[in-house]
């Protein structure tokens, strides 16, 4: 890569960086260009050098995020260990990316409904494809008599709910550590789904 091009990629990293930071506190509604330059440090018609449009910002950080979220599930699905593990390696996931990333996960989960077409259905159908995925797991635990006969589907949205909680965590200021928190979190949520 051409050091100019370097130079406008980093660029273009550092925009998304500070939009995901803004559109996280203020919303992206609230969010103008003028905001984002500001905050960059540029002229508001320089932005337009290194990205098109404000909906260009929320489409990468969205689909970056949800990407990484499909990564990870997928992985699982070709992977040999048991169901427990792999809902407990979801958990872990997600916990970590809400205490790592925090901005970007927050974003997705709050501002993914301002996408436009045809990015608005596509996130949605990937989103509802994701949590079936989970679902499934969760109902092969409990086939497998490794988890209590509970209703996948809300075993899902609890523990995409208790993640979300995180929020909170991150606004508190209570010390503790994100490694303790991930390790409650998940002796908390597993325990609801193990059999003993």
């Amino acid at each position: 890569m051409a050091k100019a091009q370097r130079k406008k990629a980093s660029k273009k990293d550092f925009i998304i960086l500070r939009a995901s930071a803004m559109f996280r506190e203020k919303g992206f509604p609230a969010t103008s260009m003028r905001d984002l330059a500001e905050a960059v440090g540029i002229e508001a018609a320089s932005l337009y050098n290194h990205i098109q449009s404000k909906s260009e910002i929320l489409q990468e950080i969205v689909f970056r995020i949800a990407n990484d979220c499909n990564v990870h599930l997928e992985s699982l699905d070709d992977s040999s260990i048991s169901s427990i593990k792999k809902i407990e390696s979801l958990i872990r996931f997600h916990v970590q990316m809400m205490m790592n990333r925090f901005d970007d996960y927050t974003v997705m989960i709050n501002e993914w409904i301002h996408l436009t077409e045809p990015y608005h259905t596509n996130f949605t159908t990937q989103r509802r494809h994701y949590v079936q995925k989970i679902e499934a797991i969760i109902a092969e635990g409990v086939q497998n008599k490794e988890m209590n006969p509970v209703l996948p589907y809300v075993a899902t949205l609890t523990i995409l709910s208790s993640v979300r909680g995180l929020e909170f965590w991150h606004r508190s200021g209570k010390k503790i550590t994100p490694e303790t928190m991930e390790d409650n979190m998940v002796n908390h949520l597993i325990s609801g789904l193990k059999k003993n």
